[in-house]
């Protein structure tokens, strides 16, 4: 409510994070996984002199960087874009409590991406013992920037005793952090399996192609063993409320939470189904397959991880409108318009009422729901509505409706937003 944002109505803002955030994380993912691929596979190939899997190596050391610091970085920028002009009280949290760990972040990943281009500009140029020492300085940085990751994205659904002390590692250290960042590595080292499906199943000489596709299979598979058990620790650590949500209590939270725990099998069906010995354009069809599942996989369960924390955007202490939780009795008094610095209107009486309803709905709804899109479309969903039903839904929400927050107006304000929603749902003046 103290800043400007970007309204997008059509899309809702929470779609258009939500995209770019899951290209983001499912490639970053990757960029940790992958590079502890390249690091021991390089080792097993000079181990075993083998020429051919050198190769391969080198191959797929292209690959990596082409997806890790193009794709990588510009969908890490649009994160950054997108956040600040949608949510950009959040954002502002998270600057301003973690500047440190955001610096030391960045710092890793300068000495990623220098690292990684070492790496792969002096293969076969390097002597084999330094070129080794070069991939796992790529891979320790790349994790490194991973813990730090994983410590502030796991702190806005479990922010610990931050929101009384605002001490640094007293947010960072939440209670959801360690599960996240085995979690998170487990799956790092699944996506390092899935990606290797996709240069060695384009492999020429079918017994190497076997051989590689068998061990990438490995590195898909194997890391269940871990991921599974992190899963269910990360799950016990969320509170009650945040748990009631992901098991189906949101009325969109079951399509996610059912469709990250059926492709769970198919992901490891179909890893082990390629390991048989098929053709060559089975076994490529079979890996872009699992790139899909897998991002699939990545996507539900980031969509649980954020609508898990509703109705916050940082648990117990921020709204998803942007309104603190100590602030919620100062809104309802003096009113959201009042209280909010960029509106145009702040006297319903005194104003165009619809448009005082506009501004009401771009500062308490417009974070959840679209307006004629895709993500929680309002105007279907009060199409058929009277206006003591809206009124029924303000009243209720942060209770009956845990998933939305409370309502922050004062009654003026709820019988102005019911109008305006009724008006531009129904195509008809409301009083």
């Amino acid at each position: 409510m103290n800043y400007p944002v970007w309204d997008i109505l059509v899309l809702g803002g929470g779609l258009l994070v939500a995209v770019i955030a899951t290209v983001h994380v499912y490639v970053a993912h990757f960029a940790v996984g992958g590079g502890l691929f390249l690091v021991l596979t390089e080792m097993k190939a000079r181990r075993e002199n083998d020429a051919g899997m050198l190769d391969f190596v080198q191959r797929h050391t292209r690959f990596f960087l082409l997806v890790t610091m193009v794709v990588g970085a510009l969908t890490g920028v649009g994160i950054w874009l997108v956040i600040s002009v949608l949510h950009p009280s959040g954002t502002s949290i998270l600057i301003h409590a973690f500047v440190f760990g955001w610096a030391t972040e960045w710092v890793f990943f300068i000495i990623e991406i220098v690292s990684l281009l070492v790496y792969y500009f002096t293969f076969q140029k390097m002597k084999p013992r330094d070129h080794i020492v070069v991939g796992w300085i790529y891979f320790v940085a790349a994790w490194l920037s991973l813990v730090i990751i994983a410590g502030i994205v796991s702190f806005m659904l479990t922010p610990g005793t931050w929101p009384e002390t605002g001490g640094f590692w007293d947010g960072f250290l939440n209670p959801s952090y360690p599960p996240s960042l085995v979690f998170r590595t487990a799956f790092a080292l699944i996506l390092a399996g899935v990606y290797g499906l996709i240069t060695s199943s384009s492999i020429q000489d079918a017994g190497l192609r076997q051989k590689m596709v068998r061990y990438c299979v490995r590195w898909l598979t194997l890391p269940f063993l871990l991921l599974l058990p992190s899963g269910y620790w990360y799950l016990e650590t969320v509170p009650e409320q945040a748990k009631d949500l992901i098991m189906g209590s949101s009325p969109e939270m079951g399509l996610f939470t059912g469709a990250f725990l059926w492709i769970t099998p198919i992901l490891i069906l179909l890893g082990l189904f390629c390991a048989l010995k098929l053709k060559a354009p089975a076994q490529k069809a079979l890996a872009y397959g699992l790139l899909v599942v897998a991002f699939l996989y990545m996507g539900s369960f980031e969509m649980i991880r954020e609508a898990g924390r509703r109705p916050f955007i940082i648990h117990g202490h921020m709204y998803s409108n942007s309104i603190l939780s100590t602030s919620l009795q100062e809104t309802r008094q003096n009113g959201v318009l009042r209280t909010a610095k960029w509106v145009e209107h702040r006297d319903i009486l005194s104003s165009d009422p619809k448009r005082a309803g506009r501004d009401l709905f771009r500062l308490m709804c417009l974070s959840c729901h679209s307006m004629g899109g895709f993500r929680n479309e309002i105007l279907m969903r009060v199409s058929e509505m009277t206006h003591d039903d809206l009124l029924n839904i303000m009243e209720t929400m942060g209770e009956d409706r845990g998933f939305m927050p409370p309502f922050p107006g004062n009654k003026g304000e709820g019988k102005a937003l019911s109008a305006y929603l009724l008006e531009t749902s129904q195509n008809q003046p409301s009083q």
